[in-house]
C-alpha cells in the first residue's frame, strides 16, 4: 500500500515527530529510524527516535545513534515525547504491538498522524498513512524509496546513507537472502557513489565479536546443535543460565541461526534461545519452505518466507519438545 502523496504532506510541514521502532531492534529497524531522523531533521522537524529497549553494542556507531531514546531507561521522558508528537513514525513492524511497551502511548496519543513503513506479510493496518510492500529487501531500502519518490533523493547524505546501507545488507544477509532484487543493488551502489564504504560496516556488524561472544558460538555449534535429517532440519537452543556462563550480550546471538543453513541437507534452522521473562525462536529456512506461517501458526510470531520469529510461554525443554512434535508435520515441504 502506497500513501506516498499524503505521506509527502507530512514530510514537508515542521512538526514534532516520533520514529519509533519494534522490540529487540535490529540493524534494519535502527538503520531505517535514523535514517528518516535524518531527512526529516531537513526539513525542520523536531525528531526524536525512541526504541522499546536496547540495541545490540554493534549498531552504537551509526550516525545519530547517540540521539536514540531507550524507553525501558528513560519511561517518564519518552512518554511525554509520544504524547506530545503530532506525527508518529513506525519503522520496520506491521502490528502495533511489536512496539512492545510504547504501544499503550501511542495509542493513547489519538490526535498524532501514525505512518507506517515496512516490508512484512499481512499488516494489520493500524496507522493513518502507509508505505508497504513486503517483496522489498528491507525497511531501509524503503526509506530510501520513499523520499525518491517523493522527489527528495538528493537529500540523502553520507550519514543517511551509512544507516541505510546498514539496514539493506543486515536483512538480506549482505545480499545473500532472495529478497534481494536488481533494484536494491542499484540503491547500494547510489549510497557507495555518496561514501558509504562497505567493507568498513560490514566490519563494524559483522566482525566486532567479543572473546566471549566466540566461545558462545563454538558452545552453541559443538554442544547444543541438534540435527533432524529426516526433516531436513537443525535447531540450536540455549537456555538462560548457559547465556550467562558466556557473559552474553543483547546481540551475541545475532546470525547464529544461520550456521546451519551452510549444511547442503539443511533446509530450515531454529535458534531457541532464554532470558528472565521469555523464550524466543529464530527460524530461517532455505528456498520456498515459509517460516513465517510455522512462526505464526505455533509461537505468535511472523515474519517473511525464509527469516521469522515468534515466542514461547513454555522453557526451552517444553520448547524444544514442542518443535520436535511439530517439525514431522512438514516432513513433505521440507523435503521437497
Amino acid at each position: 500500500m502506497d500513501d506516498y502523496g499524503k505521506i509527502k504532506e507530512c514530510v514537508q510541514k515542521p512538526s514534532k515527530v516520533v520514529v519509533v521502532s519494534h522490540q529487540s531492534p535490529d540493524g534494519d529497524s535502527i538503520g531505517s529510524s535514523l535514517a528518516m531522523v535524518h531527512l526529516l531533521k531537513q526539513f525542520g522537524h523536531d525528531v526524536k527516535p525512541i526504541i522499546p529497549d536496547p540495541a545490540p553494542a554493534f549498531l552504537h556507531w551509526m550516525p545519530g545513534f547517540d540521539n536514540v531514546k531507550v524507553y525501558e531507561q528513560e519511561k517518564e521522558n519518552c512518554n511525554q515525547h509520544i504524547l506530545s508528537a503530532e506525527i508518529i513514525f513506525c519503522l520496520d513492524f506491521n502490528d502495533l504491538h511489536r512496539a512492545g511497551a510504547l504501544a499503550e502511548n501511542i495509542r493513547l496519543n489519538s490526535k498524532a498522524i501514525l505512518i507506517n513503513i515496512d516490508h512484512h506479510r499481512a499488516p494489520k493496518m493500524f496507522a493513518t498513512y502507509h508505505y508497504l510492500d513486503h517483496q522489498s529487501s528491507s525497511t531501509a531500502q524503503l526509506v530510501y524509496e520513499l523520499f525518491d519518490k517523493m522527489g527528495f533523493r538528493n537529500l540523502i547524505n553520507k550519514a543517511t546513507a551509512e544507516c541505510i546501507y546498514t539496514g539493506i545488507i543486515t536483512d538480506t544477509g549482505s545480499f545473500r537472502f532472495s529478497s534481494t532484487s536488481a533494484a536494491t543493488h542499484t540503491i547500494a551502489s547510489h549510497l557507495i557513489q555518496l561514501g558509504v564504504e562497505g567493507s568498513q560496516i560490514h566490519q563494524r556488524v559483522f566482525d566486532n565479536y567479543s572473546d566471549s561472544r566466540l566461545k558462545l558460538l563454538g558452545y552453541a555449534l559443538n554442544k547444543r546443535l541438534l540435527f533432524f535429517k529426516e526433516y531436513s532440519s537443525a535447531i540450536i537452543y540455549l537456555s538462560e543460565e548457559e547465556l550467562s556462563k558466556f557473559h552474553f550480550q543483547k546481540g551475541d546471538t545475532e546470525g547464529l541461526v544461520n550456521y546451519p543453513l551452510s549444511i547442503n541437507w539443511v533446509k530450515m534452522a531454529i535458534l531457541i534461545t532464554e532470558d528472565k521473562t521469555k523464550v524466543k525462536l529464530s527460524f530461517r529456512s532455505k528456498g520456498d519452505f515459509p517460516v513465517n506461517e510455522l512462526a505464526a501458526k505455533y509461537f505468535s510470531g511472523g515474519g517473511h518466507q525464509n527469516a521469522a520469529g515468534g515466542m514461547s510461554k513454555e522453557s526451552v525443554e517444553e520448547t524444544l519438545k514442542k518443535l520436535q512434535e511439530i517439525i514431522p508435520l512438514y516432513e513433505e515441504q521440507l523435503n521437497e
